[in-house]
């Protein structure tokens, strides 16, 4: 256990904005730390004028310099393993643990522990840190949850980009229990081969949930495009909804591999339904698309502020390509999991697309994270994914 008591004092007036219960401290907003001061160390964190505000752990040389774990006088250990239980208590109350066994566990500040998610995957677990705070705490936080005795074993992959920032490499291996890097999952009674190693994420995009039960209740005697199919999610969802031909569009090779294999262990039949191996943009532009339903959910195109404005040059040409084609009465499912892109931007973003397309669109559903991915009301920069379901009505 990494804790240090010193403190952090906050700037005049600064203290307000952390009545307001957001999670992230800025440099600007701090006055002094502590003389033996260590990055990624838990300080208590005061006002101006001496008022323990709370506890978070910080990092001098950051703009975002503090995270908090615990308000007021709460010891920072006794919120985090209070977190940790109410996040897995929230899920087993929120999904139907008979029909899905895979889900986030853990979602960062939406779950009140800023840099840590973890994900389930049967009877394992995969933890990612992108803060060096979590990496000193990451310990503790595996052996409360070792102690649960739910899970075999414990795996770590931490690789996303924010970890730069923090000065850190990537860590990926076990972390606690039995190793294994190929599992089963089962998401809707529907199963999936995933490889937590080597996949997307932390092994699948458990965050589209919702969105592939609802493109299986719309797939009924429907030919469907499953662009950017990665391992073939929705295309299951689609073809066990009753769709009359599933087209996987993926620039992998090894994901339509993926994706053959879980056609398989659902009993799908592999030979009746095509994968195309291509790049996305350029099979858009080419193909003459006939299809009734068409899933758009590319990775993102707006990874850093600076790429917003081309980011969404690529958002509109790839929606515009594609509403120009779709037939009259047809449905898009278009997505975005670009934080940068905000839902009133996205909003713009597919009106110009429709408008460039010279089509008649209505919006039948919006959506945004599922039930596992909770978003804090103090920290609205959780947001990230958003989903919009467009028919094509002339």
């Amino acid at each position: 256990m990494f804790y240090q008591t010193e403190k952090i004092v906050l700037k005049k007036g600064k203290e307000t904005f952390f009545r307001g219960r957001h999670p992230w401290i800025f440099s600007g907003a701090i006055a002094s730390y502590p003389a033996s001061f260590k990055d990624g160390a838990i300080c208590s964190i005061h006002s101006h004028s001496g008022e323990l505000l709370g506890h978070g752990y910080f990092r001098k040389s950051n703009s975002l310099a503090g995270r908090i774990l615990s308000f007021g006088e709460e010891d920072p250990w006794s919120a985090v393993y209070r977190h940790l239980d109410q996040a897995i208590h929230m899920r087993d109350s929120l999904i139907d643990l008979n029909a899905t066994n895979a889900y986030r566990v853990v979602n960062g500040e939406g779950d009140h522990i800023p840099g840590l998610i973890v994900d389930q995957y049967g009877e394992y677990l995969v933890l990612q840190s992108s803060t060096l705070g979590i990496d000193l705490m990451k310990e503790n936080i595996v052996s409360h949850l070792a102690k649960k005795g739910r899970w075999k074993g414990i795996f770590e992959k931490s690789t996303s980009t924010s970890r730069e920032q923090e000065g850190l490499t990537q860590n990926i291996g076990l972390l606690w229990g039995e190793n294994k890097e190929e599992l089963t999952i089962r998401e809707n009674n529907l199963h999936f081969l995933i490889n937590w190693k080597k996949g997307q994420k932390t092994g699948f995009f458990l965050d589209q949930r919702e969105m592939r039960s609802l493109i299986g209740t719309l797939s009924k005697n429907r030919k469907v495009l499953n662009c950017f199919s990665y391992t073939g999610g929705f295309s299951i969802y689609a073809l066990k909804g009753g769709a009359t031909r599933v087209d996987s569009l993926d620039c992998s090779a090894a994901a339509l591999d993926e994706a053959r294999k879980n056609f398989s262990l659902n009993q799908l039949n592999v030979e009746e339904n095509l994968f195309i191996e291509k790049d996305a943009f350029d099979f858009l532009r080419k193909d003459p698309l006939q299809y009734d339903l068409i899933i758009l959910d590319p990775p993102a195109f707006i990874k850093r502020k600076n790429d917003v404005s081309q980011g969404v040059k690529g958002y509109r040409e790839i929606n515009a390509q594609v509403l120009s084609k779709m037939p009259k009465g047809s449905i898009l499912l278009t997505c975005s999991c670009s934080y940068y892109m905000d839902e009133a931007l996205f909003r713009t973003t597919l009106f110009q697309a429709g408008q460039n397309a010279g089509r008649d669109l209505q919006i039948l559903k919006e959506s945004f994270h599922p039930l596992d991915h909770p978003i804090s009301l103090f920290h609205p920069e959780g947001r990230y994914l958003k989903s919009l379901l467009i028919y094509v009505s002339n």
